[in-house]
């Protein structure tokens, strides 16, 4: 079984790489871009949706403030992206809105920050595979109501790219993110060009009519329109998602990895702000119409839209309105759309298991995220992200809607207090600082970071305004109980160090009085005579054998080939009246232990090695659960000693020809 196991995974993965390897792993910027930036590049496939839907509840009328609405978040990335720049320069090492937090505010802030920044990689994963499946129906109608088996199929290929290390995936994902981007600038100049002419003409949605939900008759006017009109600028926030990525991935980037993950930044920002403006300016011209439920919220000539309407997104109606349905064009803009919402998925992919590493390293995650696999990717925190994203689009059926109503606010909590902890950080330096050229330099360092914490900050309380009800609080829900169970890892750790630590009593001078070794005996064959002659080469104070009496005749038949081979050493016959083999083994170890609470107790237990999966299921299985059950008794050790059948020969042969 392991054989077929390591066979498989050398199929999927690839074969491992040496640790002299790390140095190729690093990425160049051109590489690092469509890695780390995909995820907030590719959110112009959705973002603008989710302001479309939400105006569309006030009616036609509101749809006309979306541009605007849009040039808010545009205004918020680019700030953000800003004020991040400085942040890289400040803490290269990777840990990101974490090592911030932690380091300026307090393990407590710290441990916020993770949890949020945790929870929304996983969101990350399931909204931007969710949305790809959604584009993949357009593409291909018949697909439509199979979003969510297309989501789970992606993430498992993902997963298995990832785990064949960073920069593989970083080439795979390359083009095809360039080719998103030059699909949407290109439909961009073109559609421009077409309104600037008089020649664009209506989206399929335009013809319909918008039934404004109730309380919304009259458009955006009052208390409520306003607060519809900062739900529509929460969801469009998404497109901020993914910047805080790059911080977190700075180790990843070629020398000067500060400059080159501030570089990067830089473009993230800019193309993606211009990528945004660009669709909602179309949008508007196009006058796209998107609604949460077409069946009900959608009239053609006054009546409800015919069965079996399926509601395109927004990209692939502009693409169909400025290049026309089934053109060439319109293909390459919807493929590279579907493709870039699933690699969008890569940023989590790379943020969450080096953030998972980090943690694990401060001991508030197990400490099997902090290592590296085979091919020096953190495997381990892959398929940790994986999973959790699996089960969200399973338990949300991979409804972008309902999935982005979780989404944001744990970025935005991450965003808020590293910012927060960037202005504490300059105050700090400035303490320090002598010189003036560097003085000033750290002064419009912490103008820009305070100015990001005043607009992240505002832009969170409006996200938990207006998101709570709808969702939000699941994911804030899910924060809590991250938090707490990292800090629970993190007090076992701190407990069991304690219980560990090298005192006066557990001296490497102090030894056992005595140690008493204590041979397993089920019958007289080769296993069992190694073990004896391994324990008698140990030179214990006190040897003795025991076997446990389950059937009379069987007993009887091993003394008697015990004394026939005149071993000198006693064999004790343990009763069993209820035919137990563990428990009168365990009575007789814990007897021993009363009567000498001092001595060192080894207990040898002969045990097959075999090639076969199957093999094991039919040995073995009482010798485990004696160990299992040795393993809680204090001064007893166990010593297993391996037989090797013919079967282990066979499967160590063929480990060795791979």
């Amino acid at each position: 079984m392991l054989t077929i196991f390591n066979a498989v995974k050398r199929v999927l993965v690839g074969k491992p790489f040496r640790n002299d390897r790390m140095a190729h792993t690093l990425l160049p910027k051109k590489i690092a871009l469509p890695i780390f930036a995909s995820d907030a590049l590719s959110s112009v496939a959705y973002a603008p949706d989710e302001i479309l839907l939400t105006l569309a509840l006030a009616g036609v009328s509101a749809v006309a403030f979306s541009p605007w609405v849009g040039l808010a978040v545009m205004v918020v990335l680019l700030t953000v992206v800003a004020s991040y720049r400085q942040n890289v320069h400040a803490y290269p090492s990777g840990g990101g809105d974490y090592e911030i937090a932690n380091e300026n505010l307090g393990k407590y802030a710290g441990l916020t920050v993770a949890s949020a920044l945790l929870v929304d990689y996983v969101l990350t994963v399931a909204v931007s595979m969710s949305s790809a499946a959604a584009y993949l129906t357009t593409a291909v109608p018949s697909l439509h109501g199979q979003q969510a088996t297309i989501a789970t199929i992606g993430v498992i290929i993902l997963a298995l790219v990832n785990l064949r290390g960073i920069k593989e995936a970083g080439s795979v994902f390359a083009v095809p993110t360039y080719i998103f981007m030059a699909s949407i600038f290109g439909m961009t100049a073109v559609g421009v060009y077409q309104v600037a002419t008089g020649q664009v003409g209506e989206a399929p949605s335009a013809a319909f009519t918008i039934v404004p939900a109730a309380g919304f008759d009259e458009g955006l006017v009052g208390l409520a329109g306003a607060f519809l009109l900062l739900r529509a600028f929460s969801s469009g926030a998404a497109a901020l998602t993914g910047v805080e990525a790059i911080s977190n991935g700075v180790p990843n980037f070629r020398p000067p990895k500060s400059k080159n993950a501030a570089t990067t930044l830089l473009l993230l920002g800019v193309i993606g702000a211009s990528m945004l403006a660009g669709i909602m300016f179309l949008a508007q011209a196009t006058k796209v119409h998107i609604v949460l439920d077409p069946a009900k919220e959608f009239l053609l000539n006054g009546s409800p839209l015919p069965e079996g309407y399926i509601q395109n997104p927004a990209i692939s109606q502009i693409a169909q309105t400025i290049f026309g349905p089934g053109s060439i064009p319109f293909y390459i803009v919807v493929a590279a759309t579907g493709v870039i919402l699933v690699f969008a998925s890569n940023t989590a992919f790379n943020g969450f298991p080096v953030l998972g590493s980090i943690l694990a390293q401060d001991g508030y995650l197990p400490r099997q995220l902090r290592t590296r696999g085979d091919r020096l990717a953190f495997s381990n925190g892959v398929l940790a992200l994986a999973a959790g994203a699996l089960v969200l689009i399973i338990a949300f059926n991979a409804d972008v809607t309902k999935l982005i109503q979780l989404y944001i606010v744990g970025v935005f909590i991450s965003f808020t207090a590293s910012q927060l902890g960037m202005i504490r950080h300059w105050g700090r330096e400035l303490k320090l600082a002598k010189d003036k050229a560097v003085r000033r330099r750290m002064m419009k360092s912490r103008t820009i970071n305070t100015i990001g914490f005043g607009m992240t900050a505002l832009v969170l309380v409006i996200v938990l305004i207006t998101k709570f009800e709808q969702g939000a609080w699941i994911a804030l829900l899910a924060m809590f109980i991250l938090f707490l169970i990292m800090w629970s890892i993190r007090a076992h750790y701190d407990n069991v160090a304690k219980e560990l630590a090298v005192d006066e009593d557990s001296s490497p001078r102090a030894l056992p009085t005595r140690v008493h070794a204590v041979l397993l005996v089920s019958h007289v064959r080769k296993p069992v005579l190694r073990a004896l002659a391994y324990a008698r080469a140990s030179r214990p104070s006190r040897l003795d054998a025991i076997t446990v009496d389950i059937d009379a005749a069987e007993t009887a038949h091993t003394v008697n080939d015990w004394e026939k081979l005149d071993i000198p050493v006693p064999l004790t016959v343990l009763a069993s009246p209820y035919r137990e083999t563990v428990t009168p083994i365990m009575e007789y170890i814990k007897q021993m232990r009363l009567d000498s609470p001092r001595d060192l107790v080894v207990v040898y237990i002969p045990e097959y090695v075999v090639g076969k999966w199957w093999e094991q299921l039919v040995h073995n299985q009482t010798a485990l659960r004696i160990k299992t059950r040795l393993h809680f008794e204090p001064g007893v050790m166990v010593a297993s000693v391996p037989w090797q059948l013919k079967s282990s020969e066979e499967a160590k042969n063929l480990q060795d020809v791979q």
